[in-house]
């Protein structure tokens, strides 16, 4: 079997995802499958590439699932990976995505790997799967999303000075957030205070009535399109303010504009800039294109901006309550030591063993080559036009769309060709 191929990836047609051709998922689809007919009207919202059973990637000249063609040869995954996650009907760890995003997804969590064999068993409906869902994004273009709550002083602040946000919840709830949270805490202690508080504040808000929600939503929204930036004293801006009518304008009078607005750090990136997500922190992506990779699971506990069924009691009950600033959210690239040429590699190396992402630049006429990797690499190119090949063997076109698979332990060569190529590899070792 080759160690390097090409794959065919299938779209996923979300109600979120950008449209017709404005979708990078769309774009991409197409670039390998000549039957794809982009429609103007349809969400293309997440490309697939892996090994899950809902949308297999195949070997796009014998249109063999990836899952298949590992399952026959397991030295493709590496004999560490493959004993490490043997998972059934994943034989790849990790899944990796690229979304197009227009419209919010919904507020979520997704549980550890303890909880989500009790959720699996308990529901399995809802919880497909026994594992975790840790992940990773990375921003192709400008995104915006909610990641991780907000520091508390934040929080109290937002409770001193919008009305209708302390409303939603019972006032002895508000009252005792606004005395007893510790501002700027030093010790474990005062970590652990915090959250306590956090954590009632948070279920006072997520089972206060429908009702009231719709009603103090109504207000607050009427009042920020009166005061715009000013609506939340030194809290508020314009930008915070755009952010609550669009979004109210995507889901109106719903529990999000007060659990995402209020309570969870908004944040923006730039082009190469990520966020790690691990278990139980809660998140939504609001707008952009990314490059997403995470643990083989299909597992979401929901809280706001969806239809879909929300766990409340589950969600309340595991979500770690820590804080920290929007900037502590994001994660840093590093330097990659097992790459060689004038190109420019960057890694992207979250706390968790299922994956790491590697971002390799090369502009035309350059060469990088980065050194067999202990474990298989997907790889998506996403500008610019080249090649990828093993070093003194088979070479391979690459351009916008183009995905493909490579064997544990393969050292592969990229070159540019027109512009600057751009490929991001996500890969699992040991």
């Amino acid at each position: 079997m080759s160690v390097l191929f090409q794959l065919q990836c299938g779209a996923q047609k979300y109600d979120w995802g950008k449209l017709g051709k404005s979708s990078s998922v769309a774009q991409f689809a197409a670039a390998t499958d000549p039957t794809f007919e982009i429609g103007d009207k349809t969400p293309y919202a997440e490309l697939w590439m892996g090994t899950h059973p809902s949308v297999p990637s195949r070997n796009l000249k014998t249109q063999v699932t990836l899952h298949d063609i590992l399952d026959k040869d397991s030295s493709l995954v590496g004999t560490a990976v493959a004993t490490k996650f043997d998972s059934g009907s994943d034989n790849l760890p990790f899944l990796f995505k690229v979304l197009s995003i227009q419209k919010v997804l919904s507020i979520q969590a997704h549980p550890d790997k303890s909880l989500a064999k009790i959720l699996h068993a308990n529901d399995p409906k809802n919880y497909p799967d026994d594992n975790h869902k840790p992940e990773m994004a990375i921003a192709l273009n400008n995104f915006e999303g909610f990641c991780g709550f907000r520091p508390v002083k934040e929080i109290k602040g937002f409770l001193e000075t919008v009305p209708e946000f302390r409303s939603v919840m019972p006032d002895e709830v508000a009252k005792a957030f606004i005395d007893g949270v510790i501002g700027e805490p030093q010790t474990e202690q005062d970590e652990t205070v915090n959250k306590s508080y956090l954590q009632k504040l948070f279920e006072g808000v997520m089972t206060a009535p429908d009702s009231a929600i719709r009603s103090e939503a109504e207000k607050l929204v009427a009042r920020v399109q009166k005061e715009k930036g000013s609506f939340a004293g030194v809290y508020g801006d314009e930008a915070l303010a755009d952010l609550l009518l669009r979004l109210n304008s995507q889901f109106p009078l719903d529990i999000g504009l007060f659990c995402g607005v209020f309570l969870l750090n908004y944040v923006t990136l730039k082009a190469g800039e990520a966020i790690f997500l691990k278990a139980k922190d809660p998140h939504a992506y609001i707008s952009g294109d990314i490059i997403e990779c995470m643990a083989a699971s299909d597992n979401v506990v929901r809280a706001g901006f969806t239809p879909k069924f929300k766990d409340v009691k589950n969600l309340v009950e595991m979500l770690t309550y820590e804080c920290a600033p929007v900037e502590e959210q994001k994660m840093k690239p590093a330097s990659f030591d097992r790459a060689s040429g004038d190109g420019v590699v960057y890694l992207y190396d979250p706390p968790i063993p299922e994956f790491a992402v590697l971002k390799t630049e090369v502009d035309k006429g350059q060469k990088e080559t980065i050194h067999g990797l202990e474990g298989p690499t997907v790889v998506v190119v996403t500008n610019g036009k080249g090649t990828i090949g093993v070093k003194g063997g088979k070479t391979l076109a690459a351009e916008p769309g183009f995905v493909f698979f490579v064997g544990a332990g393969t050292a592969v060569e990229y070159v540019g060709t027109e512009d600057k190529l751009v490929a991001y590899g996500a890969f699992c070792e040991v």
